[in-house]
């Protein structure tokens, strides 16, 4: 079946500390939903990648479990450690947290994360580990008995691989939503297709990258599958030997959707008393998003904004105030 490669991404900067929210999380408006989702607590996020340093100070108490499913560390399959980085920063736009007085936070700070080697060193794997590593998610079952609820996956290559295809539907099929980076290989022009999978399934929510201005990177893939838009252009956050880098590209605007998902599945769930399908937690993930006046090819349905339904019916709340005092 050949290789998978990490979606391309760009070093921007590397730092020996940060503190505070990172401009990405701010810009979804995850620290406004934070107290209605508990942070995302309770919820397990499976993120398919280069592993995770798990020592990192902002990521440590965050790891639930993993498994090196790579040939790297002669194969032992109990160590999932980043050689990368890739992985590492994935995480903490995820679900960093930080007691320390130095430290960032993560779109959901109280989500735990099962850490899933995929891809080696160099950022390249086998279709089988890929495939391996979501039917591992699917199955997996925590120490007091926690599910995985949504799979990150900042990976994809431009072949479409039957038996990657039946593990992600498996995935949906089983409730949980896969999220999915759109790929790199954008030529800034909304009216040509680029494809990359798995992010070109239509069974999972494909992102797309925009900068802090809201403009759509020039290197985000662009066709008729993408599901909606987060930051990904010089996006701090946790990186190998306990530091913090900016990097960009559309693995970066992947985890803001992945944390997103579970604030959204708290907030969610708790209005309906229930558990919703995958397909229900995608609808209500798109409510929460923005357009920014660009293609569907190229934004979906726009940016993700988690404070917007609140928002709107706090502005309802005081309409009907006003029309029934008048």
């Amino acid at each position: 079946m050949g290789k998978i490669h990490l979606i391309p991404y760009q070093i921007e900067e590397i730092q020996d500390t940060a503190t505070d929210i990172p401009e990405g999380v701010s810009m979804i408006q995850a620290p406004y939903a934070w107290e209605e989702a508990e942070k995302g607590h309770g919820n397990v996020v499976a993120i398919i990648d280069t592993g995770c340093q798990v020592d990192h100070p902002d990521l440590k108490e965050r790891i639930i479990d993993g498994r090196n499913f790579t040939s790297d560390y002669s194969g032992d399959k109990d160590n999932y450690d980043d050689n990368n980085g890739h992985g590492t920063h994935v995480a903490g736009t995820i679900a960093a947290s930080s007691n320390q007085e130095e430290g960032i936070s993560g779109v959901a700070p109280n989500a735990k994360l099962l850490i899933l080697k995929v891809l080696s060193e160099d950022g390249s794997g086998d279709y089988q580990w890929i495939i391996d590593g979501i039917n591992y998610a699917v199955n997996w079952e925590g120490p007091n008995g926690e599910k995985v609820r949504v799979i990150s996956m900042s990976l994809g290559g431009p072949e479409d691989v039957p038996e990657l295809y039946k593990s992600v539907k498996k995935a949906v099929d089983s409730g949980i939503p896969v999220v999915c980076a759109a790929g790199n290989e954008g030529d800034g022009r909304p009216v040509t297709d680029e494809f990359a999978y798995p992010g070109a399934y239509n069974e999972v929510t494909q992102v797309g990258a925009i900068n802090f201005d809201k403009k759509i990177a020039p290197f985000s893939n662009t066709n008729d599958e993408i599901d909606l838009v987060a930051p990904g252009v010089k996006i701090l956050s946790t990186y190998t030997d306990s530091k913090y880098a900016r990097l960009s590209g559309t693995s970066m605007a992947t985890p803001h959707i992945s944390g997103a998902l579970a604030l959204v599945i708290n907030i969610a769930e708790k209005q309906f008393d229930r558990r919703l399908s995958e397909t229900e937690l995608y609808a209500q993930l798109v409510r929460r998003t923005v357009p920014l006046g660009y293609p569907k090819s190229a934004e979906g349905n726009g940016l993700i904004a988690l404070a917007i339904l609140e928002q709107f019916e706090q502005l309802f709340q005081t309409f009907n105030r006003h029309y029934a005092s008048n």
